[in-house]
């Protein structure tokens, strides 16, 4: 397992289990920054290390992992070792991920949401469960003392939209732009985030050297993030939001106190 960053004797509050380096910064980068900005302890598990991604390789892309870990403020992030493209739900690599949930403790697991295009994210989903509820059995085949997460919450990947609350990342949206532009094999030269800084994240404002387009079809990083982070924010009147799901019940004690306004 390659360790880019970590303090060894950190206790996480929130860790976030990813298929691939980028992803976690993608889609809850700007819930990671925000934690980080309460003070609280913060990582990231990258199941494989993209080498089967079209740009870039394993040690580009392992470089650019941990570019962007310091720009989020992460204490910890590690890569599992699974190959990329073929990550499967088995209990080897179960065991593994409850390794590290062990080792680091965290109270809060994100995990992407169970509704993928690419198999490695649903196998992500999958496992990043299982191996939460392994983590906690004291007979478990792996060193450590036994422990499970309290909450496990999935950060959406632009298919679903079975959401169960908004996050506001308003005043992070930079430093996650930032962050996901640590990775230039995937996205091209990194200046197109002061271009857009310039222009007041403005639509419109990306730069054209250097940008690669590798969504489908041909569409540019900022031009996914900011039309569905502004569209995200836009339903609970904010500038820019992430949305994620939990597969149980909120409790509220207070509607009355309840942010968003229903008229």
């Amino acid at each position: 397992m390659m360790k880019y960053s970590m303090d060894k004797s950190v206790a996480l509050d929130v860790l976030a289990i990813a298929a691939h380096p980028d992803d976690s910064e993608i889609t809850c980068g700007g819930l990671l920054i925000k934690t980080v900005r309460m003070g609280r302890k913060v990582g990231v598990l990258d199941l494989a290390a993209g080498e089967m991604g079209t740009y870039g390789d394993r040690h580009t892309r392992a470089a650019e992992a941990a570019s962007a870990a310091k720009i989020m403020g992460l204490v910890f992030r590690a890569n599992a070792g699974m190959p990329d493209a073929a990550i499967e739900h088995t209990q080897e690599s179960k065991l593994r991920i409850a390794q590290v949930i062990r080792d680091t403790r965290p109270e809060l697991v994100v995990l992407p949401h169970w509704t993928q295009r690419h198999p490695d994210h649903l196998a992500c989903s999958q496992l990043g469960y299982d191996a939460c509820f392994l983590a906690g059995l004291a007979k478990l085949p792996i060193h450590g003392e036994p422990h499970r997460p309290r909450k496990i919450i999935y950060a959406s990947y632009y298919r679903n939209t079975d959401y169960s609350f908004l996050v506001d990342i308003s005043d992070v949206f930079e430093q996650k732009l930032r962050a996901i532009a640590a990775y230039e094999s995937q996205f091209g030269d990194a200046s197109w985030v002061d271009e857009i800084v310039k222009k007041g994240v403005a639509r419109g404002g990306i730069a054209e050297t250097g940008r690669k387009e590798v969504f489908a079809p041909g569409t540019h990083i900022f031009d996914l993030l900011y039309s569905r982070s502004r569209t995200l924010g836009h339903m609970v009147g904010v500038q820019f939001a992430e949305a994620y799901t939990i597969k149980e019940n909120i409790l509220i004690d207070d509607p009355q106190k309840m942010p968003v306004r229903s008229i």
